[in-house]
């Protein structure tokens, strides 16, 4: 949401507020204080690249990143903006801040956090010979065309300037009264001095400033684990509840699930799909919770490949889109426990609209998806090809994407396959090179709470998350027109007109809205999960 003109972030938190509900029982523990030298182990994956927050854009990494680092704001449970190393972020017109830094942070080697840590942080991020992948999440500020842009060889951009150790201001290319909303995000994270001497050294031994460090020099064991322990020196407000925080990496889902079952992984964050039917049997009352969160699931079909582009391939898209019988298969693989999806954002987010004009490209109609797809043939022949949807092996998502390619067999006629990677690490760096020879399963979690999140960084021409390569001059205007709203209600709507471009357009086909599975070990308490579906590490207790 948007922040009123002339605001002091804290004063208007309470504008950001999402309502979450929950799905089903079981709901976040609310244990006793519990034993807080616990070392809580938790399920993840292995982080795509070095732990750079301007580099990691995936959630093996980023619930790394977001543990290790400390940003101006961090939201809270509900997705409230808090004050984290900000003092204060004024501004008298949504074009200009001022930020002003809390005094006495330093990042866990005892550098201080100054008005330069955030500075020289955004400015790597946005350089175009650094090639982030969360470069797209600096381009509101003054500067960022002239830095990005492909062979420029500028470093800094116009628009931040440091006042002093602690205050430094950001002018924006036009007026954003939600700007200050975004920088909760890990990409707006401050760096050390020691991160620009060997910025891929670094990231593979981070030091931040965040509630947790890396635990030893050893703490990440690729392809094994990665050991947090809290930071001493922690003064912000997810000040560790435990001992720590091992996240431990899994080949499927279903091994992590029969080591919580046995009491060998003390928090689960996805139930694989063949135990939701009994997840809640199988660890009783008061050990798991179901509940709605801001992300989705979809398929990119990447317009960099010939057979995807101009009228047959659009046709193609809506074919494939209106042969996927998402109620059926969010029923019986999902046993009822997702939301068919009716556009690309949340209903969790203000400003969800399931009626938005074109949505019904996302209802089942194997009739119209096959005259669809006989359209396109006619002009541009598909021949002997095969359909196939990528995804990594270890995520629990064969299930559904088998259903889906059985049913566009049957439905559309065409040879269809699930081509599955070893680990989420290996096809993101596939899709990332924009390397895919197909189709390829993507979704989004949200970075902050806003409609734009799941528009701007997916969609947007260039942006880091943008995997389909999708460009429309139409769709970046009515982003344009969005951020420049007056209203959080306006720009809200201008948004879902935007969404009606991509309705036609579909550069990614929107399954269902994702709702969080959450299963624990007899041995800790005090577990939930936050407004985007993370679970909060902090305040999780041993027994």
């Amino acid at each position: 949401m948007r922040f009123a003109r002339t605001s002091k972030l804290i004063g208007l938190a309470a504008a950001a507020a999402l309502a979450l509900s929950a799905c089903g029982g079981g709901g976040g523990t609310e244990g006793g204080e519990g034993n807080a030298a616990a070392v809580i182990t938790a399920n993840s994956t292995e982080p795509q690249n070095p732990l750079i927050p301007t580099n990691t854009n995936e959630v093996g990494g980023g619930r790394v990143v977001d543990l290790l680092f400390e940003g101006l704001i961090s939201y809270d449970a509900e997705g409230k903006p808090v004050n984290e190393m900000a003092e204060s972020i004024e501004t008298e017109d949504s074009k200009t801040y001022t930020i002003k830094l809390k005094a006495d942070q330093t990042f866990t080697n005892g550098e201080p956090v100054t008005a330069n840590s955030f500075v020289d942080a955004w400015n790597y991020g946005a350089a175009a010979e650094n090639a982030q992948l969360g470069q797209y999440f600096f381009e509101s500020i003054a500067g960022y065309d002239e830095v990005s842009a492909e062979g420029s060889t500028q470093t800094e951009m116009s628009g931040l300037k440091v006042v002093d150790d602690l205050t430094f201001t950001a002018e924006l290319a036009q007026p954003e009264s939600d700007w200050p909303l975004r920088l909760g995000y890990t990409a707006f994270s401050p760096l050390p001095k020691v991160a620009f001497e060997d910025m891929e050294a670094f990231g593979n031994n981070p030091v931040g400033n965040g509630p947790y460090m890396l635990a030893g020099e050893d703490a990440w064991q690729h392809d094994v684990q990665i050991a947090l322990t809290p930071n001493p020196d922690y003064q912000g407000t997810r000040t560790p509840k435990n001992g720590g925080i091992t996240f431990k990496f899994y080949s499927g889902f279903e091994a992590a699930y029969q080591d919580l079952l046995a009491n060998n992984l003390d928090l689960l964050d996805t139930i694989p799909p063949s135990s939701l039917a009994n997840f809640k049997t199988d660890l009783g009352e008061g050990r798991w919770l179901e509940k709605a969160y801001a992300g989705n699931q979809t398929i990119t079909i990447p317009q960099y490949l010939d057979e995807w582009t101009g009228e047959a391939g659009e046709l193609r898209r809506k074919a494939i889109s209106m042969a996927i019988n998402r109620d059926e298969i969010t029923e019986v693989i999902f046993s009822g426990g997702r939301q068919p999806a009716t556009e690309f954002t949340a209903p969790v987010l203000d400003g969800y609209d399931e009626s938005i004009p074109g949505s019904e490209v996302l209802e089942y109609n194997p009739e119209e998806a096959k005259k669809l797809w006989e359209q396109a043939e006619e002009i541009d022949p598909w021949g002997d090809k095969t359909f196939t949807i990528a995804s990594n092996a270890d995520g629990g998502h064969k299930e559904w994407i088998e259903a889906v390619v059985n049913g566009l067999k049957n439905d559309l006629g065409i040879d269809a396959q699930f081509e599955p990677y070893a680990t989420f690490a290996e096809v993101r760096t596939k899709i990332t090179a924009k390397d895919m020879t197909g189709a390829f399963r993507t979704g989004w979690q949200a970075d902050y709470p806003s409609l734009y999140n799941f528009l701007g960084p997916l969609f947007g021409t260039g942006a880091g998350s943008n995997d389909g390569e999708y460009s429309s001059e139409a769709f970046a205007k009515k982003l344009n027109e969005g951020l420049n709203a007056e209203t959080p209600e306006e720009g809200n709507a201008i948004f879902n007109e935007a969404q009606e471009i991509l309705l036609q357009d579909l550069p990614a086909i929107p399954l269902w809205y994702q709702v969080r599975q959450v299963g624990w070990s007899e041995n800790v308490e005090n577990v939930d999960t936050a407004w985007n579906g993370v679970p909060i590490y902090h305040n999780i207790t041993g027994k």
